[in-house]
């Protein structure tokens, strides 16, 4: 065993030496249409009986994923991916599909259209939560969604407080890709030392301890040594009693399941 498992179920051990339950959940971004990588991330999902929330993106959704999705555990639930997952900053700025680039308007009216999408596509397994394309989204947009229909906001990092405009926001602390050298998997040390640091601020009061610590993952970029290190994470997590994995609804305050 490496030193980063070693490390990882040390800190759940604290967890448990002091009679405590760390939250977790999971996030897995841009999905839009069914297949081989989708069916891989539910089956992964099902064989470790783990809830698992899935980022939609309502501009470009295939009408077969609903389908495909219909046959899942009721674990599984939907969220909003922006509207088209499109990049509208200028160059040289961050991608940002939600920022202040455009009128407010016009980006909640494509908030609003994607919203009416999902929820006529999946139904109850719908929840009116927006996960922001590259987690950025403009102050003037972020403060008119509740008034749109939303009820939660999702972004990447500690957040700074349990409610923001209205929304429940809890955020995704441990993505696995290396974004910035070039789309692989990031190692499995400094992936493990992802979910641990978050761990261990909120044991330590560094963090909110009420925040549930989010893996963030997506389907749509894994190779096999990552796949087969989610496989192992959520083995040893799910083992552990000092962890438990909660589902979008109670993590958004909008039901027990």
């Amino acid at each position: 065993m490496s030193d980063g498992w070693r490390g990882l179920l040390a800190e759940l051990d604290r967890w448990a030496e002091a009679g405590r339950t760390a939250t977790l959940w999971w996030r897995d971004d841009d999905a839009a249409a069914p297949g081989a990588a989708l069916d891989r991330l539910v089956d992964l999902a099902t064989a470790h009986r783990v809830p698992l929330c899935l980022a939609v993106v309502p501009g470009r959704l295939d009408t077969g994923l609903a389908g495909r999705l219909a046959a899942a555990g009721p674990g599984l639930a939907v969220l909003q991916h922006g509207w088209r997952h499109e990049n509208h900053a200028p160059a040289g700025e961050k991608k940002c599909e939600l920022g202040g680039h455009r009128p407010p308007a016009a980006v909640l009216g494509e908030l609003t259209a994607g919203r009416a999408r999902l929820e006529a596509a999946f139904g109850a397994r719908f929840l009116p939560v927006l996960v922001p394309p590259w987690n950025r989204i403009a102050g003037e947009v972020a403060t008119h969604l509740a008034g749109a229909g939303f009820r939660g906001l999702s972004l990447y990092g500690p957040r700074p407080a349990a409610d923001r405009d209205g929304l429940r926001l809890v955020n995704t602390h441990a993505d696995p890709i290396d974004w910035r050298g070039g789309g692989g998997f990031v190692g499995e040390a400094p992936a493990l030392a992802m979910v641990v640091e978050h761990l261990q601020g909120r044991r330590t009061g560094r963090m909110d301890v009420a925040e549930p610590t989010g893996l963030l993952t997506h389907h749509l970029v894994h190779g096999q040594v990552l796949w087969r290190f989610l496989d192992r994470l959520l083995t040893v997590l799910v083992a552990h009693p000092a962890i438990h994995v909660e589902g979008a609804r109670r993590v958004f305050g909008l039901g027990e399941a």
